[in-house]
């Protein structure tokens, strides 16, 4: 049997033979796709600790989540156009060592303000970082290896969105050298250490055969578009909805306009726009964006609004708000095991019975939270929490596999780069939408009913998910 580290080394130094991620290699990369996504959600149990330390008020601390989840979808497909151009394992390596710097500085804030400069900074880290993940995997992977790597990669972003929070609730209690909060950050640094040693080692260098430069505009009006609804939305509500959030809001459709006719022009010229227009001619890629979109507002926004609610709410400390997810972390990572098996035996329609899955599960959430509030707990919220996360594991992995599965290799860093930057920007938009729902509602309704009413909300967005999965190509190429 041949050594897999023999593989990965003769797959990242041999200069004639076509790049094979080899298991090492392919541990890695997903390394450095969990790292991004535990640390969008392991703040959201950390925020009374943060506030409580840094004495930061609730905009601020809303800028906190905003301000990585802000740069961080900006700059996403940038990252992935330069992974094209100059290597997408040099990008990796780089990204993630800055992932590590910044991560340390966020864990060294002296102030609130500080915190939020850093975690910009380290948004902008992961944007470097993750789309050379899903294009390593794109390039160096064929067949049956690809379509197994393909779903755990989508195991592995589900898995961390959710694990994010618990570890979140486990570092905190934990108190590490009287780190309290500082340890969601510091735990990224070792963590890094080692990727960066197994990256150099097993990931071999992939990049486009004819790279185009970055295309400047394109850059620039994405990154207004983005920014003009994403930062009003999430800093609107705790800053008072103040005179400057109204014009941003109106200025999103004029720049997004100007986007898409920039781009356009670029690719009818011949040129490879940003965001290439004729990308999304693709069915697969056009039909699963379209379904991500209102699952990813619906994953996140649930996310932040049951940490919120089962903190400040039930009176949970951190580990046990963090542990009352665990069942739908475990249920997650079980069923989407055999996401592949099924696929080739049933086609995409698994994923219509994963959204009636998830349904159900929220409804089981929002009877629970109605019969047992304020004792909310571990017990209470497991059997919805499991079903939901059942249900979500025969929805993510499989349309992440759809999405990308005609996207060309010479085009897999921006293939990916906008998959993640419409999933990255769906996340926030959740808890900018759901969750300023959910803190708007309490001081008139409670904290009870606001969590039904939101819950609800989310259901709906389930029953959207579900409809649009019925479009998905029925078969995964």
């Amino acid at each position: 049997m041949t050594d897999t580290r023999t593989v990965d080394r003769k797959a990242t130094r041999s200069p004639t033979a076509p790049p094979v991620l080899g298991g090492i290699g392919l541990f890695t990369v997903l390394l450095g796709a969990a790292l991004p996504l535990i640390d969008f959600f392991i703040v959201n149990v950390a925020l009374p600790t943060i506030e409580r330390d840094l004495s930061a008020s609730e905009a601020v601390l809303e800028l906190v989540i905003a301000g990585y989840g802000v740069s961080y979808a900006v700059l996403l497909v940038l990252g992935g156009r330069l992974g094209d151009m100059f290597g997408r394992r040099r990008l990796f390596l780089a990204g993630m060592a800055a992932f590590g710097l910044t991560s340390l500085a966020c864990g060294l804030a002296p102030t609130a303000w500080t915190l939020v400069a850093a975690r910009v900074a380290q948004g902008a880290a992961a944007a470097v970082m993750l789309p050379q993940v899903l294009a390593t995997i794109q390039s160096a992977t064929q067949g049956p290896r690809r379509a197994r790597a393909m779903g755990l990669y989508g195991a592995t972003a589900g898995l961390s969105m959710v694990a994010g929070q618990i570890l979140g609730g486990v570092l905190i209690a934990a108190n590490i050298a009287g780190t309290e909060w500082r340890s969601v950050f510091l735990v990224n640094v070792p963590v890094v250490l080692v990727g960066l040693v197994l990256a150099a080692r097993a990931v071999p260098e992939t990049r486009s055969q004819h790279p185009e430069p970055v295309d400047g505009p394109g850059t620039v009006l994405l990154a207004v578009s983005l920014l003009t609804l994403l930062v009003p939305l999430t800093e609107g509500r705790a800053a008072g909805w103040p005179l400057w959030t109204w014009p941003a809001l109106a200025a999103f459709p004029f720049a997004a306009a100007a986007f898409y006719l920039v781009e356009r022009r670029a690719d009818r010229q011949g040129r490879t726009p940003l965001v290439p227009p004729s990308l999304f001619a693709l069915t697969s890629l056009r039909r699963g964006l379209a379904m991500i979109l209102p699952f990813s507002i619906g994953f996140s926004g649930f996310m932040f609004v049951i940490a919120v609610a089962l903190q400040q709410g039930a009176g949970l400390g951190p580990v046990t708000a963090g542990l009352a997810l665990a069942p739908m972390a475990v249920s997650f990572f079980v069923v989407s095991l055999c996401g592949a098996r099924l696929v080739t035996r049933y086609g995409t329609r698994v994923v219509t019975v994963g959204g009636l899955v998830q349904a159900v599960g929220v409804a089981l959430i929002v009877l629970a939270a109605q019969r047992s509030w304020p004792d909310l707990g571990v017990a209470e919220l497991l059997p919805g929490a499991a079903v939901a996360g059942a249900g979500q594991a025969l929805q993510l992995p499989i349309v992440f596999r759809v999405i990308l599965s005609e996207v060309p290799p010479a085009r897999a860093g921006v293939g990916s780069g906008v998959m993640i930057t419409a999933q990255q920007s769906a996340l926030a938009l959740g808890v900018a939408t759901l969750g300023s729902l959910f803190l708007a509602l309490i001081p008139g309704m409670g904290m009870r009913d606001a969590l039904v009413t939101t819950l609800l909300v989310q259901l709906a967005g389930i029953a959207l998910t579900t409809l649009l999965s019925l479009r998905l190509p029925r078969t995964i190429n």
